[in-house]
């Protein structure tokens, strides 16, 4: 799977053709979630309170990039970087 972002020990990651709604993964300290890009809700999985904070801030904030990255996959192709919080 793709990485897209890595900042303050996040991993964020897109598959090519992922089932809807548009969504990330993401990875930190053994935990892992799908978040939902037009929400910056949990769809799946779990992230500590503090952790689940810096995402959703950082998903509004990218939004537009996020969901082009989205359309990109579903178009089979390459994903861009996604500028994470700590350059912000």
């Amino acid at each position: 799977m793709p990485t897209i972002s890595i900042f303050f020990g996040f991993v964020v990651q897109m598959y090519w053709r992922d089932h809807p709604p548009p969504h990330v993964h993401v990875y930190y300290q053994g935990f892992e979630a799908l978040v939902a890009i037009e929400s910056g809700e949990i769809v799946g999985g779990s992230l500590p309170p503090a952790a689940m904070r810096i995402i959703r801030s950082w998903v509004a904030r990218r939004r537009a990039e996020l969901l082009a990255n989205w359309e990109r996959g579903r178009q089979r192709e390459p994903f861009e970087r996604v500028p994470g919080a700590d350059v912000e």
